[in-house]
């Protein structure tokens, strides 16, 4: 969430997560997210051990979720990238479904092919490698 302080990013997401499960899911008219397909992830932080909850924007791909490590176009990782590299079992919340997950990081062929998949449902996501130099990491959740 490129250009937000730590705290503006926690009132953010938790705005998104109330609306994502006061809604099943949908995130309704008005919302920052409405017409994006959202889901959320809870997972495990690196550095602390506490159990954190992130609203990100995906695209699917058959069972398996993708998502990108963006941080909305910023120069640095986000910390939910950091949190799967070290723990990557994760929870899922999709519509009004939940169920455990595992977070796989996609690398080269594999990378390129969730990338131009994410692109061409949400193309907007290939500006925000365009304007970093780091390579912006993609994750595959896979429903367990």
């Amino acid at each position: 969430m490129w250009g937000m302080s730590n705290e503006e990013v926690v009132a953010f997401n938790q705005k998104v997560i109330d609306e994502f499960r006061s809604n099943a899911g949908v995130m309704p008219e008005g919302s920052q997210f409405h017409g994006n397909p959202t889901l959320l992830m809870t997972m495990t932080g690196a550095r602390t051990g506490r159990t954190l909850t992130t609203p990100l924007t995906y695209t699917a791909d058959g069972n398996d979720f993708i998502v990108m490590a963006s941080a909305g176009g910023s120069p640095t990782l986000p910390a939910w990238a950091h949190n799967l590299r070290a723990n990557p079992a994760i929870t899922l919340e999709v519509l009004d479904e939940t169920s455990p997950a595992l977070a796989v990081e996609t690398v080269d062929g594999e990378r390129q092919a969730a990338f131009e998949l994410m692109v061409a449902n949400l193309p907007r996501f290939g500006g925000y490698q365009e304007a970093v130099e780091r390579v912006i990491p993609l994750f595959r959740l896979q429903r367990r």
